[in-house]
């Protein structure tokens, strides 16, 4: 897995995401301790809208971004995001008001909506080998697990020594320290899409090419049950291990991070065994497995079978593996789902409908969970992550060939597409100006 940190750019490319990550963690750590002195037992709901004013920021900016970004140096936008980020980071210190959250969030993350779509579409253009992106894109779990599991141990670590406005300064830096090391490379600038229709067709163009999509429709049903599970973890672990269990400040970052550590460790494992099966029972597999872990953890929460906090640390780690095992092989389905000049709006796309999902659910976890407590919370975010594995089930066949065999009726024998052969025709099958809906059968 790690030949590939010999390409000098994604070297650095990874090196900028993991500080900026890292960065990421300690505000997570923050943020939730921010939210518990300000509104106390409360906290859950408190953070449950302040991620909901995330997700909408996630919704509603990328697609719109990603409509004008090709025309930009790419280099240049990403480093300019990382700025705004640390700008905006260096403020949350200073926060006295449950609203100066919610703007701040939806700033912070409104930067980070235009940042990481953009970032992610460029790694395949800098590794276009499958083995090498597949690879590229387990390190970069590995990368988003050390905001779950590096970032916490060093934030308890860092607890006992500071107040945890402090943290926030560590998001400071390595949003500085991912801006200087994108500026130290040279980012491959995409082949500006067609410009076909206006400003609402380019806006929603990676959409439409993603739900026409049959993988991609059962890659969004399975966001559902990865967002379910991770939404009970990032919402609820404050309030679980600091009102449930009476647990210290330094116990939510070593919960968080046994989560983080589950997460890693499928990361690791993940290349290999996508090397043999199939990424569709992988990720349905995967999503089974959080389901089966929320129910485990609801009953435990009902009815103690064993040490509440060793319970809570095994079900947190067991929900990190099925976690990561769901999101890791996303970015192979998109990459072989668009063409190169597509790419990136077709990450804005699942940038955007899966944090629709996340809305959801940190609203189900947030809510729920302050007025009915952490039991009944996990059975309804099971409910939804079961949803999520059926409808993931019914819309992405088990046989999914990469060419297709179809035909153009609404093109002349003689157009450079068909290149001389017959109307039918097999070649390696996405949507675009050409194909505008899925063969059938």
């Amino acid at each position: 897995m790690l030949s590939i940190l010999s390409n000098f750019t994604y070297r650095r490319l990874f090196l900028a995401q993991v500080i900026a990550l890292v960065g990421t963690g300690l505000a997570t750590v923050a943020l939730g301790l921010l939210a518990y002195d300000l509104a106390g037992a409360d906290a859950g709901a408190l953070l449950g809208g302040a991620l909901a004013i995330k997700m909408l920021a996630y919704i509603g900016v990328g697609p719109i971004v990603n409509a004008f970004v090709d025309r930009l140096p790419r280099r240049a936008f990403l480093v300019a995001m990382d700025l705004v980020r640390a700008a905006i980071a260096l403020a949350l210190p200073f926060v006295t008001e449950i609203w100066q959250i919610y703007v701040l969030i939806f700033l912070l993350q409104s930067a980070s909506a235009a940042f990481t779509p953009t970032f992610q579409a460029a790694i395949p253009d800098i590794l276009p080998d499958e083995k090498d992106y597949t690879r590229a894109l387990s390190l970069s779990r590995l990368a988003y697990d050390l905001e779950s599991l590096v970032s916490p141990i060093l934030a308890a670590a860092l607890l006992t020594l500071i107040s945890f406005h402090w943290l926030f300064g560590g998001t400071v830096v390595g949003f500085l320290a991912s801006a200087a090391l994108v500026v130290s490379v040279a980012v491959p600038q995409p082949r500006p899409a067609p410009r076909i229709g206006g400003i609402y067709a380019r806006t929603t163009r990676g959409t439409r090419i993603y739900l026409k999509t049959p993988r991609l429709r059962g890659l969004l049903a399975l966001n559902l049950a990865a967002a379910a599970a991770g939404a009970m973890v990032i919402v609820n672990t404050v309030v679980y291990v600091r009102t449930v269990l009476g647990r210290g400040a330094d116990d939510v970052a070593l919960a968080l991070a046994a989560f983080g550590g589950g997460s890693m460790a499928a990361a690791l494992v993940l290349p290999r065994v996508l090397d043999r099966i199939k990424d569709r029972p992988v990720m349905l597999a995967a999503a089974g497995l959080l389901v089966a872990g929320l129910l485990a953890l609801a009953m435990q929460a009902f009815s103690p079978a064993f040490d509440p906090w060793a319970a809570l640390l095994a079900g947190w780690a067991v929900l990190g593996v099925g976690y990561s095992a769901v999101l890791t092989p996303s970015g192979r389905l998109l990459r072989r789902s668009a063409n190169p000049e597509d790419r990136s709006a077709l990450f804005a796309a699942q940038f955007a409908l899966s944090h629709a999902c996340w809305l959801v659910t940190y609203l189900v976890a947030g809510q729920l969970g302050a007025q009915a407590g952490m039991g009944w919370t996990m059975i309804a975010l099971a409910g939804l992550a079961a949803l999520g594995v059926l409808a993931a089930l019914v819309t992405w066949p088990r046989r999914d060939p990469q060419a297709l065999t179809h035909e153009h009726a609404d093109l002349p024998p003689d157009h450079p597409h068909l290149a001389g052969a017959r109307q039918a025709h097999a070649h390696d099958y996405v949507i675009d100006d050409l194909h505008h809906a899925w063969p059938r059968g």
